[in-house]
């Protein structure tokens, strides 16, 4: 426009000051074959002008169709899109620079479009996934814990009241019986806790993460004093996150390094430091290791190194303090750079979790 705009003062200038010399020349009373001259030069300045008039209009015609009308048909598709239709197709025909790039921008219209309704289907089944989850969660809770409750508490009876007219091996059969009833319960109590992260507990909050390792001392306070452990640990923060959850996840480490104690009495560290906006928190004893090429295996739910008889348990906890260290936004590793744990023995486990606010600190 400002381009436009000088170039038509220049040019009404340019045909003022023509005609202003035009009227200086006839003043001088020239001759009659320099006035013809200078009618001629009238009429070849009219029509030059009124050539480049025309130019200069059609021009701007060609400009107003040729560029902008489709940059604003471009722009309307484009905004019309924006605004949440995004089955609008976007088609410019002309020129072929603006045919082109309304042609990229349709093609990833498309594909935005395509991976937003496969995440909404996914979404979708995830919701249903959810459901179905809910209804094993409660089937698994009810219908099969009251028929394993009654296969070993009735196994016993049957034991109890026929004992003097059963053999060894019978005996033997019994036990199998009321073990795999029993073992049968804590797979299915240890499934119900897994699911249950991040679905049926409260918000998250800030957390004293001191007060919820209390609370897991306290929880396993019994099997602390028969093993002879010893506990030590770093002044804790306070975290974002779910108080229920990171106690369990304390228990589940503590209990896990206890569990997995070598010849001499158990010694545990509970350590903690900052890294950026998050906590680093660590936790390592003086048991038997894990070898680093099992660093990944030992997350895995109910992967076990060792056999039942030798180490009790399901083989869930891990797996299920990895899934609630990552609810919380944060990762659960092994620590394969260390020597160990305590006194360069036995393994280190750490994990971060997001930090409170400075205010809430």
């Amino acid at each position: 426009m400002f381009t436009g705009a000088v170039a038509g003062v220049a040019f009404v200038t340019g045909v003022v000051v023509t005609m202003v010399m035009s009227a200086q020349a006839r003043a001088l009373t020239p001759g009659t074959e320099v006035a013809a001259q200078l009618e001629r030069l009238n009429v070849a300045l009219i029509a030059m002008f009124a050539v480049l008039l025309a130019c200069g209009v059609g021009l701007g015609i060609i400009v107003r169709y040729a560029v902008l009308k489709p940059v604003d048909q471009l722009t309307e598709q484009v905004r019309a899109v924006a605004a949440g239709d995004f089955d609008h197709a976007i088609h410019v025909d002309r020129p072929a620079e603006l045919a082109e790039l309304s042609s990229h921008i349709d093609s990833m219209r498309d594909r935005i479009v395509s991976a937003w309704r496969v995440a909404t289907d996914q979404t979708e089944e995830l919701r249903r996934s959810n459901g179905e989850l809910e209804q094993f969660a409660y089937v698994a809770s009810h219908d099969l814990q009251e028929p394993l409750r009654k296969v070993a508490s009735f196994t016993q009876m049957l034991e109890q009241r026929y004992s003097p007219q059963l053999d060894e091996r019978a005996k033997q059969y019994i036990h199998y019986a009321v073990d795999g009833a029993k073992r049968m319960q804590m797979l299915i109590n240890d499934l119900l806790d897994f699911s249950r992260v991040g679905r049926v507990t409260g918000e998250k909050s800030v957390v004293d993460a001191g007060e919820a390792l209390n609370i897991a001392l306290e929880n396993l306070s019994a099997t602390i004093e028969d093993t002879g452990t010893t506990v030590t640990r770093d002044d804790l923060p306070k975290v974002k996150g779910n108080r229920l959850q990171l106690t369990q996840l304390f228990q589940n480490l503590i209990e896990n390094a206890v569990k997995f104690r070598s010849e001499e009495p158990p010694r545990i560290h509970i350590g903690a430091r900052r890294s950026g906006g998050t906590w680093e928190f660590s936790c390592a004893d003086n048991g038997i290791g894990v070898d680093s090429k099992y660093a990944d295996r030992i997350f895995l739910i109910f992967q076990r190194l060792h056999p039942r008889d030798v180490y009790p348990g399901t083989g869930i906890g891990l797996a299920l303090c990895r899934k609630i260290v990552e609810y919380h936004g944060g990762q659960l590793w092994l620590d394969r750079d260390t020597q160990g744990g305590v006194d360069g023995r036995g393994a280190t486990f750490r994990w971060t979790l997001p930090a409170a606010g400075d205010d809430d600190e």
